[in-house]
């Protein structure tokens, strides 16, 4: 598309968090998304149909921030998985909806051994 048509587009803040969600999955060493807040310290994985609950996604005046809480595969270097994970979701969120990326944290809530 080469044509500039005037206006704004308004992305939801699920679809940033699906995009995200979407993109930490694909990421080496994530086993799975988890809720933020583990009522009783135990962090259960979400199946795939719910990765948006274990993003949050805020808007900021100079762009979005993005909270991960995921679950990684036992035996990779946390540091490494961490920044990957930043990497690849600023890119799909910077790529694909064109937004401007504020921050991004990841909180490990657990590691799993994958089967």
């Amino acid at each position: 598309m080469t044509n500039t048509v005037p206006g704004n587009l308004h992305v939801a803040n699920d679809v940033l968090a699906d995009l995200a969600g979407y993109a930490a999955l694909q990421c080496y060493g994530v086993v799975g998304m988890c809720a933020p807040s583990a009522a009783d310290g135990i962090a259960k994985i979400l199946p795939n149909s719910r990765l948006r609950r274990g993003v949050v996604v805020s808007s900021t005046d100079s762009g979005v921030h993005v909270d991960l809480y995921v679950v990684i595969e036992y035996g990779t270097n946390i540091n490494t998985v961490s920044r990957n994970l930043i990497e690849q979701v600023t890119f799909a969120l910077s790529e694909y909806a064109k937004v401007p990326i504020d921050g991004i944290d990841v909180h490990v809530q657990g590691v799993k051994v994958r089967r």
